[in-house]
Protein backbone atom coordinates (compact mmCIF):
# COMPACT_ATOMS: atom_id res chain seq x y z
CA UNK A 1 0.00 0.00 0.00
CA UNK A 2 1.41 3.15 -1.53
CA UNK A 3 1.50 6.22 1.34
CA UNK A 4 2.07 9.35 -0.72
CA UNK A 5 1.55 12.99 -0.92
CA UNK A 6 -0.74 14.33 -3.24
CA UNK A 7 1.47 16.09 -5.02
CA UNK A 8 2.99 13.03 -6.08
CA UNK A 9 0.37 10.71 -6.71
CA UNK A 10 -1.41 9.57 -10.27
CA UNK A 11 -3.56 6.53 -10.63
CA UNK A 12 -1.68 4.51 -13.50
CA UNK A 13 -3.88 2.32 -15.84
CA UNK A 14 -2.80 0.01 -18.35
CA UNK A 15 -2.04 2.01 -21.80
CA UNK A 16 -4.60 0.79 -24.77
CA UNK A 17 -2.16 -1.40 -26.51
CA UNK A 18 -1.80 -3.40 -23.90
CA UNK A 19 -4.58 -5.42 -24.82
CA UNK A 20 -3.45 -5.98 -28.61
CA UNK A 21 -3.25 -9.71 -28.63
CA UNK A 22 -6.79 -9.99 -26.39
CA UNK A 23 -8.38 -7.43 -29.37
CA UNK A 24 -7.00 -9.64 -32.02
CA UNK A 25 -8.93 -13.03 -30.92
CA UNK A 26 -12.29 -10.92 -29.82
CA UNK A 27 -12.00 -9.85 -33.46
CA UNK A 28 -11.24 -13.25 -34.69
CA UNK A 29 -14.22 -14.80 -32.43
CA UNK A 30 -16.89 -12.10 -33.19
CA UNK A 31 -16.11 -12.88 -37.12
CA UNK A 32 -16.39 -16.92 -36.75
CA UNK A 33 -19.43 -16.19 -34.68
CA UNK A 34 -20.99 -13.93 -37.50
CA UNK A 35 -19.71 -17.07 -40.13
CA UNK A 36 -20.87 -19.67 -38.30
CA UNK A 37 -23.46 -19.52 -35.68
CA UNK A 38 -24.36 -21.45 -33.17
CA UNK A 39 -21.76 -24.09 -34.24
CA UNK A 40 -19.30 -21.41 -33.53
CA UNK A 41 -20.83 -20.38 -29.90
CA UNK A 42 -20.84 -24.19 -28.87
CA UNK A 43 -17.18 -24.43 -30.13
CA UNK A 44 -16.36 -21.99 -28.33
CA UNK A 45 -18.16 -22.53 -24.97
CA UNK A 46 -16.60 -25.83 -24.84
CA UNK A 47 -12.77 -24.13 -25.04
CA UNK A 48 -13.50 -21.89 -22.90
CA UNK A 49 -15.67 -22.88 -20.56
CA UNK A 50 -15.31 -26.77 -20.50
CA UNK A 51 -18.98 -27.30 -21.33
CA UNK A 52 -20.71 -29.32 -24.16
CA UNK A 53 -23.85 -27.66 -25.30
CA UNK A 54 -26.63 -28.92 -27.11
CA UNK A 55 -28.55 -26.33 -26.38
CA UNK A 56 -27.77 -22.96 -25.66
CA UNK A 57 -30.89 -22.16 -23.98
CA UNK A 58 -30.86 -22.73 -19.97
CA UNK A 59 -33.09 -25.45 -19.91
CA UNK A 60 -36.56 -24.55 -18.37
CA UNK A 61 -36.28 -27.09 -15.22
CA UNK A 62 -33.26 -25.27 -13.86
CA UNK A 63 -35.11 -22.78 -12.63
CA UNK A 64 -37.45 -24.64 -10.42
CA UNK A 65 -34.43 -26.63 -8.88
CA UNK A 66 -32.16 -23.47 -8.27
CA UNK A 67 -35.44 -22.36 -5.63
CA UNK A 68 -34.19 -25.60 -3.84
CA UNK A 69 -30.69 -24.35 -3.74
CA UNK A 70 -30.76 -20.69 -2.85
CA UNK A 71 -31.10 -19.58 1.16
CA UNK A 72 -33.93 -18.57 2.13
CA UNK A 73 -32.39 -15.14 3.38
CA UNK A 74 -30.93 -14.85 -0.09
CA UNK A 75 -34.47 -14.74 -1.87
CA UNK A 76 -35.92 -12.55 1.13
CA UNK A 77 -32.98 -10.26 0.62
CA UNK A 78 -33.41 -10.25 -3.48
CA UNK A 79 -37.36 -9.64 -3.60
CA UNK A 80 -36.84 -6.03 -1.19
CA UNK A 81 -33.93 -4.94 -3.51
CA UNK A 82 -36.09 -5.66 -6.49
CA UNK A 83 -38.52 -3.15 -4.69
CA UNK A 84 -36.01 -0.82 -3.71
CA UNK A 85 -34.29 -0.67 -7.73
CA UNK A 86 -37.68 -0.37 -9.06
CA UNK A 87 -38.88 2.08 -7.16
CA UNK A 88 -35.74 4.12 -7.88
CA UNK A 89 -35.66 3.69 -11.62
CA UNK A 90 -39.33 4.12 -11.82
CA UNK A 91 -38.83 7.79 -10.82
CA UNK A 92 -36.64 8.42 -13.47
CA UNK A 93 -39.43 7.23 -16.90
CA UNK A 94 -39.75 10.40 -19.08
CA UNK A 95 -42.44 11.33 -21.10
CA UNK A 96 -42.93 12.35 -24.62
CA UNK A 97 -43.55 16.51 -24.92
CA UNK A 98 -45.64 18.67 -27.63
CA UNK A 99 -45.40 22.23 -27.76
CA UNK A 100 -48.15 23.55 -29.76
CA UNK A 101 -47.65 27.33 -31.19
CA UNK A 102 -50.80 29.42 -32.17
CA UNK A 103 -49.80 29.55 -35.50
CA UNK A 104 -50.70 25.89 -36.21
CA UNK A 105 -47.31 24.34 -35.73
CA UNK A 106 -46.49 21.34 -33.22
CA UNK A 107 -43.10 20.44 -31.89
CA UNK A 108 -42.30 17.67 -29.96
CA UNK A 109 -40.07 14.76 -29.13
CA UNK A 110 -41.67 11.44 -28.85
CA UNK A 111 -40.07 9.19 -26.66
CA UNK A 112 -40.08 5.08 -27.34
CA UNK A 113 -38.53 2.41 -25.32
CA UNK A 114 -35.73 -0.04 -27.66
CA UNK A 115 -37.83 -3.01 -28.68
CA UNK A 116 -34.74 -5.98 -27.58
CA UNK A 117 -32.08 -5.60 -25.48
CA UNK A 118 -28.82 -8.38 -24.73
CA UNK A 119 -27.95 -8.02 -20.64
CA UNK A 120 -24.52 -9.69 -20.17
CA UNK A 121 -24.24 -11.41 -16.81
CA UNK A 122 -20.61 -12.18 -16.02
CA UNK A 123 -19.84 -15.50 -14.61
CA UNK A 124 -16.13 -17.12 -14.29
CA UNK A 125 -14.82 -16.30 -10.83
CA UNK A 126 -18.40 -14.95 -8.69
CA UNK A 127 -21.58 -14.87 -10.15
CA UNK A 128 -23.23 -11.69 -9.79
CA UNK A 129 -27.26 -11.62 -9.39
CA UNK A 130 -26.90 -7.97 -8.99
CA UNK A 131 -26.14 -7.55 -12.23
CA UNK A 132 -28.96 -9.37 -13.45
CA UNK A 133 -30.96 -6.71 -11.22
CA UNK A 134 -28.95 -3.67 -12.28
CA UNK A 135 -29.37 -4.21 -15.79
CA UNK A 136 -32.69 -5.83 -16.47
CA UNK A 137 -35.13 -3.41 -13.85
CA UNK A 138 -34.18 0.04 -15.96
CA UNK A 139 -34.59 -1.84 -19.26
CA UNK A 140 -38.26 -3.53 -18.00
CA UNK A 141 -38.93 0.19 -16.41
CA UNK A 142 -38.58 1.78 -19.69
CA UNK A 143 -40.66 -0.69 -21.67
CA UNK A 144 -38.32 -2.79 -23.12
CA UNK A 145 -40.64 -5.41 -24.45
CA UNK A 146 -37.53 -8.27 -25.64
CA UNK A 147 -35.00 -9.03 -22.85
CA UNK A 148 -32.56 -11.40 -23.56
CA UNK A 149 -30.16 -12.51 -21.10
CA UNK A 150 -26.46 -14.19 -21.21
CA UNK A 151 -24.53 -15.64 -18.75
CA UNK A 152 -21.33 -18.21 -19.10
CA UNK A 153 -21.92 -21.59 -17.93
CA UNK A 154 -19.82 -23.61 -15.25
CA UNK A 155 -17.77 -27.04 -16.95
CA UNK A 156 -21.14 -29.03 -16.32
CA UNK A 157 -23.15 -26.30 -18.55
CA UNK A 158 -25.07 -25.66 -15.27
CA UNK A 159 -25.71 -21.60 -13.78
CA UNK A 160 -25.89 -20.39 -10.34
CA UNK A 161 -28.77 -21.01 -8.87
CA UNK A 162 -28.83 -17.40 -7.50
CA UNK A 163 -28.55 -16.11 -10.94
CA UNK A 164 -31.45 -18.48 -12.30
CA UNK A 165 -33.35 -17.56 -9.34
CA UNK A 166 -32.99 -13.86 -9.93
CA UNK A 167 -33.42 -14.67 -13.79
CA UNK A 168 -36.90 -15.83 -12.93
CA UNK A 169 -38.03 -13.65 -10.05
CA UNK A 170 -38.00 -10.42 -12.61
CA UNK A 171 -39.61 -12.67 -15.20
CA UNK A 172 -37.16 -12.89 -17.81
CA UNK A 173 -38.32 -15.68 -20.37
CA UNK A 174 -35.02 -15.89 -23.03
CA UNK A 175 -31.58 -16.36 -20.98
CA UNK A 176 -28.52 -18.13 -22.69
CA UNK A 177 -25.75 -20.55 -20.88
CA UNK A 178 -23.07 -18.66 -23.07
CA UNK A 179 -20.67 -15.74 -22.29
CA UNK A 180 -17.51 -14.02 -23.18
CA UNK A 181 -16.70 -13.11 -26.75
CA UNK A 182 -18.88 -15.13 -28.10
CA UNK A 183 -22.05 -14.42 -26.60
CA UNK A 184 -21.39 -10.98 -27.64
CA UNK A 185 -21.37 -11.93 -30.92
CA UNK A 186 -24.46 -13.79 -30.94
CA UNK A 187 -25.89 -11.18 -29.50
CA UNK A 188 -25.05 -8.41 -32.13
CA UNK A 189 -25.22 -10.46 -35.11
CA UNK A 190 -27.60 -13.13 -34.58
CA UNK A 191 -27.27 -17.18 -34.69
CA UNK A 192 -29.76 -20.38 -35.52
CA UNK A 193 -30.89 -19.41 -32.03
CA UNK A 194 -30.34 -16.36 -30.96
CA UNK A 195 -32.43 -12.88 -32.64
CA UNK A 196 -30.24 -9.83 -33.04
CA UNK A 197 -30.60 -7.25 -30.37
CA UNK A 198 -30.57 -3.76 -30.58
CA UNK A 199 -28.49 -2.78 -27.62
CA UNK A 200 -25.61 -4.90 -25.51
CA UNK A 201 -25.77 -3.77 -21.35
CA UNK A 202 -23.43 -5.75 -18.40
CA UNK A 203 -20.28 -5.92 -17.42
CA UNK A 204 -17.40 -8.38 -17.95
CA UNK A 205 -13.74 -9.47 -18.44
CA UNK A 206 -11.46 -7.66 -20.98
CA UNK A 207 -12.69 -9.95 -23.74
CA UNK A 208 -16.47 -8.82 -22.88
CA UNK A 209 -15.11 -5.44 -23.22
CA UNK A 210 -13.14 -5.41 -26.45
CA UNK A 211 -16.43 -7.77 -28.04
CA UNK A 212 -18.86 -4.78 -27.13
CA UNK A 213 -16.61 -2.30 -27.86
CA UNK A 214 -16.05 -4.23 -31.26
CA UNK A 215 -19.54 -4.45 -32.32
CA UNK A 216 -20.89 -0.60 -31.68
CA UNK A 217 -22.01 0.29 -34.40
CA UNK A 218 -23.93 -2.73 -35.12
CA UNK A 219 -25.36 -2.42 -32.14
CA UNK A 220 -25.24 -0.10 -29.09
CA UNK A 221 -23.84 -0.04 -25.91
CA UNK A 222 -23.94 0.90 -22.69
CA UNK A 223 -19.95 1.72 -22.21
CA UNK A 224 -16.83 0.29 -21.99
CA UNK A 225 -16.34 -0.48 -18.17
CA UNK A 226 -12.47 -0.90 -16.88
CA UNK A 227 -11.93 -2.21 -13.12
CA UNK A 228 -13.32 -1.17 -10.48
CA UNK A 229 -12.64 2.03 -8.72
CA UNK A 230 -13.46 3.16 -5.31
CA UNK A 231 -11.89 6.78 -3.56
CA UNK A 232 -12.74 7.69 -0.04
CA UNK A 233 -12.43 11.15 1.41
CA UNK A 234 -11.58 11.27 4.87
CA UNK A 235 -11.04 13.08 7.82
CA UNK A 236 -10.26 12.48 11.39
CA UNK A 237 -13.70 11.91 12.49
CA UNK A 238 -13.95 8.62 10.07
CA UNK A 239 -13.43 5.23 11.61
CA UNK A 240 -10.12 3.78 9.98
CA UNK A 241 -11.73 0.01 9.84
CA UNK A 242 -14.75 2.14 7.58
CA UNK A 243 -11.87 2.89 5.50
CA UNK A 244 -10.15 0.04 5.03
CA UNK A 245 -13.46 -2.81 4.89
CA UNK A 246 -14.55 -0.10 1.96
CA UNK A 247 -11.42 0.03 0.55
CA UNK A 248 -11.41 -3.83 0.48
CA UNK A 249 -14.99 -4.26 -0.76
CA UNK A 250 -13.58 -3.06 -4.32
CA UNK A 251 -9.94 -3.89 -4.43
CA UNK A 252 -11.48 -8.00 -3.74
CA UNK A 253 -13.06 -7.62 -7.30
CA UNK A 254 -10.24 -7.79 -9.15
CA UNK A 255 -6.32 -7.61 -9.08
CA UNK A 256 -7.05 -4.39 -11.23
CA UNK A 257 -9.35 -2.50 -9.02
CA UNK A 258 -8.24 0.19 -7.52
CA UNK A 259 -9.08 1.23 -3.98
CA UNK A 260 -7.62 5.11 -2.69
CA UNK A 261 -8.06 6.93 0.48
CA UNK A 262 -7.57 10.82 0.36
CA UNK A 263 -7.25 12.47 3.42
CA UNK A 264 -5.56 15.27 4.87
CA UNK A 265 -4.39 13.99 8.10
CA UNK A 266 -1.12 11.69 8.38
CA UNK A 267 -2.29 10.17 11.42
CA UNK A 268 -5.78 8.88 9.93
CA UNK A 269 -3.10 7.53 7.08
CA UNK A 270 -1.35 5.32 9.30
CA UNK A 271 -5.01 3.68 10.84
CA UNK A 272 -6.23 3.04 7.37
CA UNK A 273 -2.91 1.76 6.77
CA UNK A 274 -2.68 -0.73 9.86
CA UNK A 275 -6.55 -1.66 9.32
CA UNK A 276 -5.53 -2.70 5.86
CA UNK A 277 -2.96 -5.19 6.84
CA UNK A 278 -4.90 -6.61 9.48
CA UNK A 279 -8.66 -6.81 7.99
CA UNK A 280 -6.84 -8.70 4.43
CA UNK A 281 -5.24 -11.41 7.33
CA UNK A 282 -9.11 -12.30 7.36
CA UNK A 283 -10.30 -12.27 3.72
CA UNK A 284 -11.01 -15.34 1.78
CA UNK A 285 -10.23 -13.61 -1.34
CA UNK A 286 -6.92 -12.27 0.45
CA UNK A 287 -5.40 -13.19 -2.90
CA UNK A 288 -7.12 -10.63 -5.41
CA UNK A 289 -7.63 -7.90 -2.67
CA UNK A 290 -3.74 -7.96 -1.79
CA UNK A 291 -2.76 -7.72 -5.56
CA UNK A 292 -4.93 -5.08 -5.49
CA UNK A 293 -3.70 -3.08 -2.89
CA UNK A 294 0.01 -3.89 -4.01
CA UNK A 295 -0.40 -2.79 -7.62
CA UNK A 296 -3.23 -0.08 -8.18
CA UNK A 297 -4.24 1.11 -4.24
CA UNK A 298 -3.07 4.10 -2.68
CA UNK A 299 -3.31 6.07 0.80
CA UNK A 300 -2.89 10.41 -0.36
CA UNK A 301 -2.18 12.52 2.18
CA UNK A 302 -3.25 16.56 1.23
CA UNK A 303 -2.65 19.84 2.91
CA UNK A 304 -6.24 20.24 2.95
CA UNK A 305 -9.69 18.98 2.35
CA UNK A 306 -10.27 21.00 -0.54
CA UNK A 307 -7.31 19.65 -2.25
CA UNK A 308 -8.81 16.48 -1.67
CA UNK A 309 -11.94 17.43 -3.23
CA UNK A 310 -9.29 18.71 -6.52
CA UNK A 311 -7.75 15.30 -6.53
CA UNK A 312 -11.06 13.39 -6.32
CA UNK A 313 -12.66 15.40 -9.20
CA UNK A 314 -9.28 15.06 -11.50
CA UNK A 315 -9.56 11.00 -10.52
CA UNK A 316 -13.13 11.14 -11.45
CA UNK A 317 -13.78 7.98 -9.48
CA UNK A 318 -16.40 5.03 -10.13
CA UNK A 319 -17.53 5.37 -6.45
CA UNK A 320 -17.01 7.89 -4.06
CA UNK A 321 -17.20 7.85 -0.10
CA UNK A 322 -17.36 10.80 1.80
CA UNK A 323 -16.24 10.01 5.27
CA UNK A 324 -16.09 13.72 6.97
CA UNK A 325 -17.21 15.59 9.62
CA UNK A 326 -19.84 17.16 7.98
CA UNK A 327 -20.21 15.09 4.67
CA UNK A 328 -23.26 16.59 3.20
CA UNK A 329 -21.63 19.95 2.53
CA UNK A 330 -19.09 18.86 0.60
CA UNK A 331 -21.52 17.23 -2.07
CA UNK A 332 -22.15 20.03 -3.70
CA UNK A 333 -18.80 20.24 -4.44
CA UNK A 334 -18.26 16.53 -6.31
CA UNK A 335 -17.99 17.43 -10.27
CA UNK A 336 -16.80 14.01 -11.13
CA UNK A 337 -18.09 10.91 -9.97
CA UNK A 338 -20.37 7.62 -10.73
CA UNK A 339 -22.01 7.26 -7.62
CA UNK A 340 -21.75 9.24 -4.19
CA UNK A 341 -22.08 7.17 -1.10
CA UNK A 342 -22.36 10.08 2.11
CA UNK A 343 -21.61 9.78 5.42
CA UNK A 344 -20.37 6.51 7.66
CA UNK A 345 -23.34 4.50 7.03
CA UNK A 346 -23.66 4.60 3.54
CA UNK A 347 -20.87 2.13 2.37
CA UNK A 348 -20.79 1.46 -1.28
CA UNK A 349 -22.17 -2.55 -1.26
CA UNK A 350 -25.43 -0.94 0.02
CA UNK A 351 -25.64 0.77 -3.31
CA UNK A 352 -23.83 -2.11 -5.55
CA UNK A 353 -27.20 -4.77 -3.90
CA UNK A 354 -29.79 -2.70 -1.91
CA UNK A 355 -30.34 0.84 -1.80
CA UNK A 356 -31.81 1.40 -5.45
CA UNK A 357 -29.71 3.27 -8.02
CA UNK A 358 -28.05 1.73 -10.42
CA UNK A 359 -24.15 -0.10 -9.85
CA UNK A 360 -23.31 -0.15 -13.35
CA UNK A 361 -21.36 3.30 -13.30
CA UNK A 362 -18.64 5.22 -15.82
CA UNK A 363 -15.28 3.72 -14.37
CA UNK A 364 -11.11 4.97 -15.67
CA UNK A 365 -12.14 8.79 -15.65
CA UNK A 366 -15.01 8.49 -17.46
CA UNK A 367 -17.29 10.23 -15.09
CA UNK A 368 -16.32 13.19 -16.17
CA UNK A 369 -18.30 12.95 -18.82
CA UNK A 370 -20.55 9.45 -18.63
CA UNK A 371 -23.24 8.70 -16.13
CA UNK A 372 -24.79 5.54 -14.34
CA UNK A 373 -26.98 3.25 -16.38
CA UNK A 374 -30.46 3.92 -16.28
CA UNK A 375 -33.95 4.31 -17.74
CA UNK A 376 -32.57 6.32 -20.15
CA UNK A 377 -29.98 3.88 -21.37
CA UNK A 378 -33.05 1.66 -22.64
CA UNK A 379 -35.19 4.49 -24.67
CA UNK A 380 -34.99 6.18 -27.71
CA UNK A 381 -36.09 9.73 -29.16
CA UNK A 382 -37.94 11.40 -32.07
CA UNK A 383 -38.21 14.66 -32.97
CA UNK A 384 -41.56 15.80 -34.13
CA UNK A 385 -42.11 18.06 -36.37
CA UNK A 386 -45.29 19.17 -37.72
CA UNK A 387 -45.33 22.83 -38.87
CA UNK A 388 -48.28 24.92 -40.29
CA UNK A 389 -48.76 26.66 -43.32
CA UNK A 390 -48.69 29.80 -41.72
CA UNK A 391 -45.29 28.96 -40.16
CA UNK A 392 -43.68 28.17 -43.16
CA UNK A 393 -45.19 31.09 -44.58
CA UNK A 394 -43.76 32.97 -42.02
CA UNK A 395 -40.52 32.04 -41.93
CA UNK A 396 -39.94 30.26 -44.58
CA UNK A 397 -37.30 33.47 -45.25
CA UNK A 398 -35.35 32.65 -42.91
CA UNK A 399 -35.23 28.65 -43.59
CA UNK A 400 -33.93 29.54 -47.46
CA UNK A 401 -30.97 32.19 -46.38
CA UNK A 402 -29.64 29.77 -43.65
CA UNK A 403 -29.76 26.90 -46.28
CA UNK A 404 -27.67 29.14 -49.09
CA UNK A 405 -25.13 30.26 -46.63
CA UNK A 406 -23.79 26.81 -46.41
CA UNK A 407 -24.74 26.77 -50.03
CA UNK A 408 -27.44 23.87 -50.12
CA UNK A 409 -29.43 25.52 -52.68
CA UNK A 410 -31.90 22.66 -53.18
CA UNK A 411 -32.46 23.01 -49.56
CA UNK A 412 -33.39 26.09 -49.93
CA UNK A 413 -35.42 25.30 -53.29
CA UNK A 414 -37.52 23.14 -51.34
CA UNK A 415 -39.00 26.35 -49.15
CA UNK A 416 -38.95 28.61 -52.21
CA UNK A 417 -41.04 25.99 -54.63
CA UNK A 418 -43.76 26.13 -51.34
CA UNK A 419 -43.80 29.75 -51.00
CA UNK A 420 -44.31 30.69 -54.38
CA UNK A 421 -46.93 28.34 -55.07
CA UNK A 422 -48.69 29.84 -51.79
CA UNK A 423 -48.00 33.32 -53.29
CA UNK A 424 -49.99 32.03 -57.18
CA UNK A 425 -52.65 30.74 -55.39
CA UNK A 426 -53.72 33.70 -53.42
Amino acid sequence: MKVVPAADYVLQREAEDVYAEQRDAVLAILADVKARGDEAVKAYTATFDGAVLDDLRIPPGAYDAAYGQVAPEFLTALRAAIVNIRRYHEAQKRTSLLLPDADGSLLGQIIRPLRRVGVYVPGGRAAYPSSVLMNVIPAQVAGVSEIVLVTPPAADGQIDPNVLVTIRELGITEAYRIGGAQAVGALAYGTETIRPVDKITGPGNIYVALAKQAVFGQVAIDMIAGPSEVLVIADDSADPDYVAADMLSQAEHDPLAAAICVTPSAGLAARVAQALVEQLERLPRREIAEASIRGYGAIVITETLDEALELSNRIAPEHLELLTEDPLRLVGRIENAGAIFVGPYSPEPVGDYFAGPNHTLPTSGTARFSSPLSVDDFIKKSSLICYGKDALLKNGHHVIALAEAEGLTAHANAIRVRLEKEREER
